[in-house]
């Protein structure tokens, strides 16, 4: 099946972006921003999605660049995963950034697939998500009342929701740098090289920020965050891993193993790093 009817805007400041997205005239339709299109392709093929414009934000230099910030990195939401994986940012949490890009999907995805389409899209089952959950990462919005930014948890409404109010749109994400010592690990379970995840558990421990927090992801719903050292060190337990995932109400049994696995090798791998 092809894609019903539309217009195709490709913009070159977040201004213009910003006014088509808020149009004057009435179009039979909604309007919607794209990047890579790589989850809203296939939605436009099967015309789950209808749109009467696609409002094209993947040239606007302002969304592909990055910045370090006070104890945080700014990245762009037009930045692919590619550029990440492949090292051209700063990767301030050492190393998570990077080895989560280069584990997403297939490279053809990873060239085109955007940071931020990622998480406005807001797939359960999305690394990014997860990840920025795990990290508690602010989300930065702007709208025709200006900018603001978001906590990435209280983003991310639920599966296949954001606080993303008519006309905004989401221009970036800043990540806190790590500090020295800290240790991280990150863990999926895809039936096959390239899915989406079945199962993710992801875990970060930061004396030196005084954090440590853990995400049982690709739930049916957002992912859940864990904080606190001692909440965290309980999930050491199976049994505590399960209560949680009862609390989400996720109690298949074969879903509860999976998310069980991920996380005991979760906590392997952050044992083999000296702390």
């Amino acid at each position: 099946m092809k894609a019903a009817p539309f217009e195709h805007v490709a913009c070159q400041t977040t201004a213009q972006a910003l006014a088509l997205l808020n149009p004057d005239e009435d179009l039979a339709g909604a309007v919607l921003p794209c990047s890579g299109t790589q989850s809203l392709g296939p939605m436009l093929n099967l015309r789950l999605a209808q749109p009467a414009r696609l409002v094209d934000v993947s040239r606007i230099e302002a969304l592909r660049g990055f910045a370090l910030q006070a104890g945080a990195l700014h990245i762009g939401a037009a930045i692919t995963h590619a550029r990440i994986e492949d090292g051209e940012l700063p990767d301030v949490t050492g190393g998570l950034l990077r080895s989560v890009a280069g584990g997403i999907a297939y490279r053809a995805v990873r060239n085109r697939g955007t940071v931020g389409g990622s998480l406005a899209n807001a797939d359960p089952a999305g690394d990014w998500v997860s990840v920025m959950v795990l990290l508690d990462a602010q989300v930065v919005i702007q709208g025709p009342r200006g900018e603001r930014t978001m906590a990435a948890p209280a983003f991310l409404a639920g599966a296949y929701t954001t606080a993303l109010q008519a006309g905004e749109l989401l221009t970036g994400v800043r990540v806190p740098r790590f500090g020295a010592g800290a240790r991280w690990a990150y863990r999926k379970m895809c039936r096959k090289p390239g899915e989406l995840a079945d199962a993710i558990a992801a875990i970060w421990l930061d004396p030196a920020r005084g954090v440590a927090r853990a995400v049982l992801g690709a739930p049916d719903a957002m992912p859940h965050a864990v904080a606190g050292e001692a909440a965290v060190q309980a999930l050491r337990s199976p049994a505590a891993v399960a209560q949680v995932l009862a609390g989400l109400g996720i109690t298949d049994p074969v879903n509860v193993q999976w998310h069980q696995a991920m996380v005991r090798r979760a906590w392997l791998d952050i044992d083999r790093i000296p702390s």
